[in-house]
């Protein structure tokens, strides 16, 4: 097997993404990528060795221009874009270029427009099957007539409250390139979230207690950053008052160049399968308590994209049984 000149292996260890030659079934080199993907004892050696994958495989061993998409190289769940080009001496070129967070973004996309549609699919049955049952000919009894009118106006409020959120998302992904440049006190904050959770706590016996309110300036969009807190307060009052505590705890400190918020329940807690998923737009823990709690699915998934345009970090704990504690931590101004 002959040995490269220089300029082919400097190129071919300029390339970022895993690439290899391959001569008449060998792999004669491989970047530092292809190593580190298919093992560091490939060069020399038989390709069938370096390349697992039977479509891959077929298409290299085909010599011919090939480009496909192929998935289970490196791990099951990664998927490559194979490119195999003929090169001068009878060496073959083989490039991956790896599409699994493509993948990825897509199959999140047709879940959202999925579950997207789901959530207001089933409120509209209601309205419209109510709706039909008003407008037919006919005395309906007056407890009949105002329930189904009660029916309507909750679940169009319901779609509502989906359609601002989602509105609310897009406008958040939209900007969360854009490092919001405007000076907040998140103790300030913190004060009128307080505020705005008040009546929903009063409706649910829930007390917002609120700790540590110092100042606390960041670089921030005030109007997001309200946003983040009442989400982290409604939930904490929809799912995390019960029998034993009915009290919510809302905290600003300063510590380490940070300005920390935290948001703390002693409800029932969350398992912790459920915890890496809980920023998922729709997903929830308990979907049937969460519909007629009054929530979207979509809380903390705003939650998560504002502190990451805030270049943040979000962290959920959890102990089934004691309760629930959300900490967000923003860059100090």
């Amino acid at each position: 097997m002959a040995s490269l000149p220089p300029l082919v292996r400097s190129l071919l260890d300029a390339m970022e993404e895993p690439a290899l030659l391959v001569e008449r079934g060998r792999t004669s080199a491989a970047n530092a990528a292809a190593l580190a993907l298919l093992g560091r004892e490939i060069v020399g050696r038989d390709v069938r060795l370096a390349v697992r994958q039977p479509q891959a495989l077929a298409a290299i061993l085909g010599g011919r221009p090939v480009d496909l998409e192929v998935a289970g190289l490196g791990g099951l769940g990664r998927t490559w874009a194979l490119q195999v080009r003929p090169a001068a001496d009878g060496l073959l070129l083989v490039r991956l270029s790896d599409r699994s967070a493509a993948r990825a973004a897509e199959k999140m996309r047709v879940d959202f427009v999925a579950n997207a549609s789901h959530e207001l699919r089933t409120p509209l049955a209601t309205v419209i099957g109510y709706a039909e049952t008003l407008a037919e000919d006919g005395e309906l009894p007056e407890t009949l007539r105002r329930r189904f009118g009660e029916s309507i106006h909750s679940e169009a409020r319901r779609m509502l409250r989906i359609v601002a959120d989602l509105m609310s998302l897009s406008r958040i992904e939209a900007e969360r390139f854009v490092a919001p440049s405007e000076r907040v006190d998140l103790a300030e904050v913190a004060r009128v979230a307080a505020g705005n959770a008040t009546p929903l706590a009063m409706g649910r016996g829930c007390t917002v207690e609120l700790e540590g309110a110092g100042p606390a300036p960041v670089a921030g969009d005030h109007a997001q950053l309200v946003q983040l807190m009442d989400n982290l307060l409604g939930n904490a009052v929809r799912y995390g008052c019960s029998d034993r505590s009915q009290l919510v705890t809302l905290s600003v400190s300063v510590s380490a160049g940070e300005a920390r918020l935290s948001v703390r329940d002693h409800g029932d807690g969350i398992a912790p399968q459920h915890l890496p998923r809980l920023t998922e737009r729709f997903y929830r823990v308990d979907a049937a308590r969460s519909r007629d709690s009054g929530g979207t699915g979509l809380g903390l998934a705003i939650v998560k994209h504002i502190v990451e345009r805030h270049r943040g970090r979000l962290d959920i704990s959890s102990t089934p049984g004691e309760g629930t504690e959300v900490v967000v931590a923003l860059p100090l101004a």
